[in-house]
This record gives structure tokens, C-alpha cells and sequence, in this order.
């Protein structure tokens, strides 16, 4: 029996006043990037990452599940309230799991709201991180469909999400792979896809604090699938341009969930863009 070389543990945090239970998984040594899941689903998402030998020679990687996501329960109380997630108590998660595990200025990598939420994080508190990669982020998508249609009664809203979102994979992405990316969106708990694009569809907050971001400080690359419908390498190329100094980079044969849906296919441009990063060595 082989076990991979992936190690998961739990940690509490508090976030605007409430204990979070957080589940991360780790792998790797060297320079360390924190990595995030997009809207609806979780930390398995970074799977094939953190297996990935070369990579994880000289980058410690960390992926958590954001609170309601994957292994990580909801705050006690959970079920007298409505899961809508907020820009600050995104900010707030990510950067009380970065402190507890005790990162040094880390690379943060995002895909999607991730993506976004690093663009925020990349304005408003870059001295915490060594540099950004943003991935299928734009400063600001509008909803082109009825969110409510992911937490009612009369609709199984994992298989509402995972309907919507079988479109913006790629048709290049291995069977197994796109199915393995549709099932965590199936297993999404009740309302949570809808919280995540409340946050992603509703706060455009971003596009007035874009051109704050310093890339002298800390890079900025973005990477965008060429499939992805959601966040198109037009938005994506939009939002690079109203950051000074930014890069993108557009990956052929991919759509919204690279690292998911097309591991094999994302490889090489995440290769890049972490030695874009060009940050000192954390042992």
C-alpha cells in the first residue's frame, strides 16, 4: 500500500468573531503558496497539484476548505442563518489560515472567486504575500442567470450547479477528469454555491481598487482558460490592463477549473506563472 504524499489536518480559526473549523491539506517543501478552491466546491480541486513531484520539490503547498466547503463544517449555528459569503469575511479567512499556519509572505494562488478574492487581497494587504496568481479572475462578473435556482426545495441544487457549470469546461479536459470536477459541485452543501456567487456576482468593489495593486511589491499573473465562459479571456484580459505591470496569460485547451478539469493541460502554465513569482526560498 502507497499513500500519497498529501497530508491533511484541521485547524481553528476565528473569523469576524466566530471559531471556524478549517481542514487543509499540504504538500511539498520550499517555497510556500496557499491555494484556493473556487465557489461551490473544495480543496480536491488542488489534488493533482499537490501530488505533482517537481513541483512540490521546491514549493510547500497549502489548500483549505473555506468554512461550509468540503471537509470544513460551518460555524455552530449554522442553520438558523443564510450562507452568504462577503468580500471581508473572505479576506478575513484567508488571511487568519495563512497566520495559523504560520506562512511566511506565501505565494497566494486563486482560481475563479479565489481568484478574485486574491485581486482584493493584492490591493489591500500585498505586504502579507510574496506575489499573486490569479486564475480565471475578472474585476467584476455580473450574474447572467437566477442564482436562487441553487437552494430551493423543489431542485437538487448540487446538481443545479454542476449542470451550470459543465459548461465551462473545456471539451479538451479527459472524461474522468471532467467528472471528477462535476461530482464536488453535486456534493455542495445546501445554499452553498448560491453564498459563493453572491459574493462573486453581486461585489464589484474590485474595480476600484485594482489600480492599487503595486506589482514592484508583489507580481500579479493571471491565467484564463480559453473555454472558460464565465470569465473570459477577454474580462480577464480587461482586468490585467488596469493593473500596472500585471501579466496574462490565455491557456489554450482549458476552461474555468484548470487545475481540475485538465491537470495535465494546466501543468505547465501554473509552472510558469509560480516562476514568475520570483520570491525568495522558505524552508
Amino acid at each position: 500500500m502507497t499513500f500519497e504524499p498529501v497530508t491533511g489536518r484541521y485547524l481553528t480559526v476565528t473569523v469576524q468573531g466566530r471559531r471556524q473549523r478549517i481542514y487543509v491539506e499540504m504538500a511539498g517543501t520550499g517555497t510556500p503558496v496557499l491555494c484556493l478552491h473556487t465557489a461551490g466546491a473544495d480543496t480536491r480541486q488542488w489534488r493533482h497539484i499537490l501530488n505533482d513531484a517537481e513541483l512540490t520539490a521546491t514549493h510547500r503547498f497549502f489548500a483549505f476548505d473555506m468554512p461550509w466547503h468540503g471537509k470544513s463544517l460551518p460555524p455552530e449555528g449554522f442553520q438558523t442563518e443564510e450562507y452568504l459569503l462577503t468580500t471581508d469575511a473572505y479576506i478575513e479567512t484567508v488571511l487568519a489560515v495563512s497566520h495559523a499556519l504560520g506562512l511566511d509572505r506565501p505565494i497566494l494562488a486563486g482560481c475563479s472567486m479565489g481568484g478574485r478574492i486574491a485581486l482584493q487581497l493584492a490591493a489591500l494587504h500585498a505586504d502579507r504575500f510574496a506575489g499573486f496568481i490569479a486564475i480565471e479572475a475578472s474585476d467584476f462578473q455580473p450574474a447572467w442567470y437566477d442564482i436562487d435556482w441553487f437552494h430551493r426545495p423543489d431542485a437538487h441544487g448540487g446538481e443545479m450547479g454542476a449542470a451550470l457549470v459543465s459548461a465551462n469546461i473545456s471539451p479538451h479536459a479527459p472524461d474522468a477528469e471532467r467528472w471528477n470536477t462535476l461530482w464536488m459541485f453535486m456534493q455542495s452543501g445546501p445554499g452553498v454555491f448560491r453564498g459563493d456567487l453572491s459574493f462573486y456576482t453581486r461585489d464589484d468593489s474590485l474595480i476600484g481598487r485594482l489600480a492599487r495593486i503595486d506589482t514592484t511589491r508583489t507580481p500579479v499573473h493571471l491565467l484564463v482558460g480559453a473555454y472558460d465562459l464565465t470569465c473570459t479571456p477577454e474580462d480577464a484580459r480587461r482586468t490585467a490592463a488596469a493593473i500596472p505591470g500585471a501579466t496574462c496569460t490565455v491557456m489554450d485547451e482549458l476552461g474555468h477549473f484548470p487545475m481540475s478539469e485538465h491537470p495535465a493541460g494546466f501543468r505547465p502554465f501554473f509552472a510558469d506563472a509560480l516562476a514568475r513569482m520570483k520570491v525568495a526560498d522558505h524552508v
